[in-house]
């Protein structure tokens, strides 16, 4: 509920804190005096258009300040929290008005965007009057309305997560039957590209391998003359090794004459010996790798030129054609086992949209009831309300092709003013009058049923009296008991309905030649006095208070 509402320099505004308590409170006052001001003021910190008009002549800025006690699990506190604005206590929602028309805006002191701030104000707040054209009149909300009225939370969730289904089911089916139609269009090449790749198997590393073997086998014969004749060298009939195998026989033979100096020598020739068998080896070995059959280099060849042509026409690179026949090869199947893939899909969505059907239809005939039960309940409430030849009417139509999370049918509230004319949305058939107690009599019905926590009703009143003005003034303290009500109105039977009066007016300031708006909440005695005012005129006499009296004690206030 609105606990407070502080408003700085807003155009007559200079200063004004204002306490609310639950249930009806009124603000009446002499037409000129501020009221208006007071609300489009209220409006700016709810999320409203800004407007430098709004600050008052001579300031570079104005505030607008509203406190409200919400429970915890209410709406605006989410909203909030995913806004991550910290939500401990009050919400304090603030909006300061820039001269220049720039406005910035709080909540909890925390800066936020005004989109938040709307949203917030929203879940907060409804404001009905002659002209407004948000809450009950905009057709937006008239489905949710109506599934709150009729208790529909659970088939309304079951719609929800059918459509959720079948959508989830209508996207497989379409991505499976995009893949197997751009398959088709290449099915003849992808079979040929399969059994190609097949017949010449390719395998990763091959053509590196096979590039190598072929350099090999190129620049063998003429590696070939040179390694021969150095194993000609080494080892062959020019080879030193046996005269050197002869001096180290001769030297070992007089050894033991100078071993000292003989010795080593052995020792030196014993290894130049070693050197050149080994030697030898290698070349022996260097040579057998440089015997090939020519055949072997020309089937070398013929594989190379094959990987390399595959890659080309494939453009891959070559020890990639493996890793594309596999993928091919599954390309193929997936087009082969498509059709039988499809037609699961195919029955998957079928039975998912007739799951749909069900919970649509099961949510549709819930609607149906709700709509006679909620048009019944407001017709009993609009003969007080000088509507009794007037017709409230929920308009359901259906779309029996959507697949819509809430459902196929669109519901808007549709009015008959009188016998004979033609019934049409509300917003449009009805009178400003019309449309504000037709408004009052559907928040009446429907006041336990989410609607939000602080409702505002500007001048609902106008251009009725007596009897009418009290069946507004008591539906509107019926309402109290459930929602906080806050009332701008100058009919004295229901603003002797209200359990907190606020009196606006205006008064000249001390000091200046201005005027400034004040807002003072009424005693007993000054709260008839105001009411006496508002049924006698200017001139307030003894019949006046009498009759204000009367009011007061038949409200029960």
């Amino acid at each position: 509920m609105l606990v407070q509402l502080a408003i700085r320099d807003i155009v007559l505004i200079d200063k004004l804190e204002l306490n609310f308590r639950d249930g009806l409170s009124v603000l009446t006052g002499e037409t000129g005096a501020g009221k208006s001001i007071l609300l489009d003021a209220f409006a700016l910190a709810l999320g409203g258009r800004g407007d430098g008009r709004l600050v008052r002549h001579g300031e570079g800025q104005g505030s607008v300040t509203a406190v409200f006690d919400a429970p915890i699990d209410h709406p605006a506190r989410r909203i909030a929290t995913e806004a991550e604005i910290d939500t401990e206590g009050d919400l304090i929602l603030r909006r300061t008005q820039m001269a220049d028309g720039r406005t910035r805006a709080f909540i909890n002191d925390q800066p936020v965007g005004v989109q938040v701030l709307r949203a917030i104000g929203a879940a907060l707040v409804e404001i009905h009057g002659q002209h407004d054209d948000r809450a009950l009149a905009d057709a937006g909300t008239h489905r949710a309305i109506l599934d709150a009225f009729g208790g529909l939370h659970a088939p309304l969730a079951a719609v929800g997560e059918a459509s959720r289904r079948a959508r989830s089911a209508r996207t497989s089916l379409d991505q499976h039957r995009a893949r197997v139609e751009a398959a088709r269009k290449e099915v003849d090449f992808l079979r040929h590209a399969v059994e190609e790749l097949a017949e010449l198997d390719p395998k990763p590393g091959e053509e590196a391998m096979l590039a190598e073997r072929r350099t090999v086998m190129q620049q063998s014969e003429k590696v070939a003359r040179d390694l021969n004749e150095a194993l000609d060298a080494v080892g062959g009939p020019h080879s030193m090794a046996p005269h050197l195998s002869s001096a180290v026989r001769k030297l070992e033979r007089r050894a033991s004459q100078l071993p000292a100096l003989v010795e080593p020598c052995v020792a030196a020739l014993d290894a130049a010996l070693v050197a050149l068998d080994e030697a030898r080896a290698v070349l022996d070995a260097a040579v057998a790798e440089t015997e090939f059959d020519p055949r072997e280099l020309e089937r070398v060849e013929e594989r190379l030129f094959a990987l390399r042509a595959a890659s080309r026409k494939y453009d891959v690179a070559a020890d990639d054609l493996a890793a594309l026949r596999e993928r091919y090869v599954a390309d193929v199947a997936a087009i082969d086992a498509g059709e039988e893939a499809l037609t699961g899909l195919e029955q998957t969505l079928a039975a998912a949209e007739r799951a749909y059907a069900q919970a649509a239809e099961k949510l549709a005939a819930g609607r149906r009831r709700a709509a006679k039960h909620l048009d019944a309940a407001v017709k009993a409430e609009l003969p007080p309300l000088k509507l009794e030849r007037a017709r409230f009417i929920t308009e359901i139509t259906t779309d029996a092709g959507s697949r819509d999370p809430a459902g196929t049918e669109r519901v808007e509230f549709w009015a008959q003013t009188n016998p004979g004319t033609r019934p049409g949305p509300m917003m449009k058939v009805a009178s400003g009058g019309e449309l504000s107690r037709f408004m009052l009599a559907l928040k009446v019905v429907l006041a336990d049923k989410g609607s939000a926590p602080t409702l505002i009703f500007d001048e609902i009143d106008t251009g009725v009296g007596g009897a009418v003005a009290d069946a507004i003034g008591a539906r509107l303290a019926r309402l109290s008991a459930t929602v906080q009500v806050v009332c701008v109105t100058h009919a004295p039977q229901v603003a002797a309905r209200a359990q907190t009066h606020f009196l606006i007016s205006k008064a000249p300031v001390k000091g200046d030649d201005r005027v400034a708006t004040r807002v003072a909440s009424l005693p007993e005695v000054a709260r008839r006095e105001e009411i006496a005012r508002m049924l006698a005129g200017a001139q307030v006499t003894d019949e006046a208070r009498a009759a204000a009296a009367s009011l007061l004690q038949a409200a029960g206030v």
